[in-house]
């Protein structure tokens, strides 16, 4: 077979020499450098450069969550603004499972421990469960009278909670579809929550500037954290700690407070940013935390002395973060439509990843901690190769 490039060689070469006489030129014309194109140039929609391995594009709208599968290390599914969920595996182009009925924006979307079921949560105040291994839908659970604002499993079965616009939290049963329990007290929409690590407490903060801790069985409201000296502003996001016994929160008012889950006291406060803190994520494997900021900022802290171990300086706003499993290093999601990975003991930015042209949304690292997994206000998920930073 031959090859066309070969051949349009041969044909340049058959021409023989070409030479230009001073006497050959016609005109010459000055030529101002700023009106070549640069080599560069690309179209405004498409990013400078991409270095994802995999992008999926079946969503027609801004993506706003993605979750990992804990036990599958390529399953993959996100939600967003088109009222559609999607599961989908990293480096199978062609494979994709719609996670249809839902009336409104895919808000939220977890895995149970187990791996084996999938919960949807929708600005439409429902939450749709999914049997992973079969690709359907069991069951919708219904009751809360405004939109879901986060979904979370128990650490040790297959209970569902999730807080809601309406100021509400509430428990089912994922096999049976049951309804368990309703929690109700805040004064404004749930914005974060989860269960304790042991399965014994529940925890919820909300725009309200409050953090209620809960016990699941009887749905006794143990203790309301509000006040001098909590959050003077709404709570964005909450971790817990792996002992079940300090809840972490990060509010609009830029602040970051430590309370004890069993008195309800606030024990510490970690004070560095100057806007809104979006995202707490806890060291899997030191005493350290990790929290990010509208003011730009990737804060590690050193929990034991409460003091920044290092500030790391972003071009817009931190929108969201993730360890990168057992290791020393995490990635946090930007305004700018980067996803940057740092050495949390150098505070060292190591890798920035392009490809996003807008907004990252979230982050999710797969259960071989090989691929790191983004969501953008563009409308894409990109998955980006992590391997060497085990």
């Amino acid at each position: 077979m031959n090859n066309p490039a070969h051949d349009f060689h041969e044909e340049e070469d058959d021409q023989g020499d070409i030479f230009l006489d001073e006497d050959d030129i016609i005109r010459e014309s000055a030529v101002d450098d700023e009106d070549l194109p640069d080599a560069d140039d690309q179209s405004v929609d498409e990013p400078d450069d991409d270095d994802s391995m995999h992008t999926f594009t079946g969503h027609n709208g801004e993506l706003y969550t993605v979750v990992c599968s804990p036990t599958d290390p390529t399953l993959v599914a996100t939600g967003g603004g088109d009222d559609r969920g999607f599961l989908w595996r990293i480096g199978v182009g062609d494979y994709a499972f719609e996670l249809q009925g839902h009336k409104d924006s895919v808000s939220s979307l977890s895995f149970s421990i187990d791996g084996k079921l999938l919960a949807s949560g929708s600005l439409d105040g429902t939450i749709q469960i999914w049997d992973v291994a079969y690709g359907v839908g069991k069951r919708t659970l219904e009751g809360p009278g405004g939109g879901i604002e986060w979904v979370r499993w128990h650490p040790r079965g297959h209970l569902v909670l999730a807080g809601s616009e309406d100021c509400t939290v509430w428990m089912w049963n994922a096999d049976s579809g049951s309804y368990l329990n309703m929690f109700s007290g805040h004064g404004s929409n749930v914005s974060c929550g989860d269960f304790t690590p042991d399965g014994k407490t529940i925890c919820t903060g909300s725009a309200d500037a409050t953090l209620r801790i809960w016990n699941p069985k009887s749905g006794e409201n143990i203790h309301v954290i509000q006040g001098h000296p909590y959050h003077t502003a709404g709570l964005t996001c909450l971790a817990i700690s792996s002992d079940s016994t300090l809840a972490y929160t990060g509010a609009e008012d830029g602040s970051i407070r430590i309370v004890n889950i069993t008195t309800g006291k606030v024990v510490n406060s970690l004070a560095s940013h100057s806007d809104s803190v979006e995202c707490i994520g806890l060291a899997p494997s030191s005493p350290w935390a990790a929290t990010g900021g509208m003011d730009k900022k990737l804060v590690i802290w050193d929990l034991p002395s409460s003091s920044a171990r290092a500030t790391c300086e972003h071009e817009d706003g931190v929108t969201c973060l993730t360890w990168l499993g057992q290791s020393n290093y995490l990635a946090t999601g930007c305004g700018d439509g980067k996803v940057r990975v740092w050495d949390s003991r150098s505070g060292d930015c190591v890798r920035t990843f392009s490809g996003h042209t807008e907004t990252i949304q979230s982050l999710s690292v797969s259960a071989n901690q090989e691929f790191l997994v983004s969501v953008s206000t563009d409308g894409t998920a990109r998955v980006f190769e992590i391997a060497e930073y085990k």
